[in-house]
């Protein structure tokens, strides 16, 4: 007889722990205080956990640190590379593989070969370093995702798509200023919403009907593949690695974060399959990261990266990894926080004007919740609105598209207790959000302003 059980299991056992500190209420907001009330600024030692970002803060593997010991440290042609570079192919087969630091590296580069004045470069939703990248060449950062992907509480199965028409109408009248199209999979500024595989070769029609290059902001590939194996028609009886070789089919370069879906704690890449295009970003890449075989990497982040690759498809991880996410996600639902619906996979995003509508966009409600979920339970998150969006290439600022904070879940880190005391934390501070006061930012950058600047509460 088969059962049906719905205890989330995860596919590994703990073979090694990292201590966390437990701080005192008072310890906290003394900690929040000299940090400016801007949570990048803390000290990771007074953070309990930390949902800040699902970057770089995932937990290797016991066949990935063994891969690290086979790292070779040639400056040229060594053996990790070719390693790292057949992994990739394996996913990805696009003609030339080029090795970054990370992934904004490889945006830096694309954008600086691509881009300039009076270009625009179209996307589903850029998130912040896609964005700063695009806009530091000039260009224009323009987002075109369907209609439901602006709307937190809306119910569609791919609320990351990108609006079609948008696209066919914004290269129909300025395909000359048009010098790439990106997709986000999956689209991290909309709560985490994949992107359908009609969707992507929609795009990947119109794109080639209009002789535009397509690339992908790939470094959520495996959720986003998964979601196409459990929501969309026809996809449900294909392999993983399968459906990721059909989305990279259908563009003509990516960039890559290797610190989110490929395990790593550092890494990226940036690959595409036209000659000139990466003869001109692997002159840069040697100008500002390292030789064409390394790319700012060490040999053993290489290895590291090859075998996070072959771990991210597998269907084992992949079911845990969304529905772990989706239990934070559900529960907080249940005790009514709103959130961005459906749950997405790297992460839960609260729906922070929805909470909180006694704020001012301008006074950052998202900022709000962060620094009282910090202080009320030493958990770390990131806003995800008008501080991070609100300010313009031209000076001004207005409120985002949406206001959101979001709990990225760091991969195979944290257990279900874990979980559930972030729930009874985000369940508590929500019952008095009524009280939760604005924020004024007292300096900001001229660029990335969320990473660096300060704040104090009003009122």
């Amino acid at each position: 007889m088969d059962y049906n059980f719905t205890t989330i299991i995860e596919p590994f056992r703990i073979h090694s722990v990292e201590p966390l500190r437990m701080t005192t209420s008072a310890q906290r907001a003394s900690a929040i205080d000299e940090a400016g009330y801007n949570l990048f600024n803390l000290r990771a030692e007074d953070v309990l956990i930390d949902l800040l970002t699902d970057s770089g803060t995932g937990a290797m593997s016991r066949d990935q640190w063994a891969a690290i010991q086979h790292g070779d440290e040639s400056y040229a042609g060594s053996p990790s590379w070719f390693r790292f570079e057949a992994a990739v192919k394996e996913l990805f087969p696009f003609r030339h593989v080029i090795p970054t630091h990370q992934g904004r590296a490889a945006e830096k580069i694309l954008f600086s070969v691509l881009g300039g004045e009076g270009k625009i470069v179209p996307n589903n939703t850029h998130f912040d370093t896609t964005r700063a990248n695009v806009e530091a060449s000039g260009a224009e950062a323009r987002d075109l995702v369907i209609e439901e992907g602006h709307d937190a509480a809306t119910l569609h199965p791919f609320k990351g798509n990108m609006d079609l028409d948008a696209l066919e109408n914004l290269l129909a009248t300025r395909r000359a200023d048009v010098p790439v199209v990106m997709m986000t999979i999956t689209n991290n500024s909309g709560g985490g919403q994949p992107v359908s595989l009609a969707n992507l070769r929609g795009v990947s029609e119109i794109c080639r009907r209009y002789n535009v290059p397509f690339f992908l902001d790939a470094c959520r590939f495996a959720e986003n593949a998964w979601f196409i194996h459990e929501r969309e028609e026809g996809q449900g009886n294909r392999e993983i690695p399968d459906i990721v070789r059909e989305i990279a089919s259908l563009a003509d370069g990516m960039t890559m974060s290797a610190k989110k879906d490929p395990f790593g704690n550092i890494g990226g890449w940036l690959a595409m399959n036209d000659d000139a295009l990466a003869e001109a970003a692997r002159n840069l890449l040697i100008l500002t990261e390292g030789f064409p075989t390394y790319g700012g990497l060490a040999g053993r982040d290489l290895e590291a990266l090859a075998q996070g690759l072959s771990e991210a498809v597998h269907p084992d991880y992949l079911r845990y990894r969304i529905r772990s996410t989706a239990y934070l996600g559900d529960a907080l639902t249940r005790a009514g926080v709103p959130v961005v619906r459906p749950i997405g996979g790297h992460a839960v995003y609260i729906d922070a004007k929805a909470l909180l509508p006694h704020l001012d966009p301008l006074t950052y409600p998202g900022q709000s919740l962060c620094v009282a979920l910090y202080l009320a339970g030493g958990i770390r998150s990131v806003e995800i609105g008008s501080v991070m969006f609100g300010r313009h290439p031209d000076g001004t600022e207005s409120p985002a598209a949406m206001e959101l904070v979001r709990l990225a879940i760091p991969r195979r880190t944290y257990t279900q207790s874990h979980i559930d005391y972030v729930i009874e934390v985000v369940s508590a501070v929500a019952k008095d959000a009524s009280s939760l006061p604005g924020y004024a930012m007292t300096y900001e950058p001229a660029a990335l302003r969320h990473f660096t600047a300060r704040f104090k509460p009003l009122g």
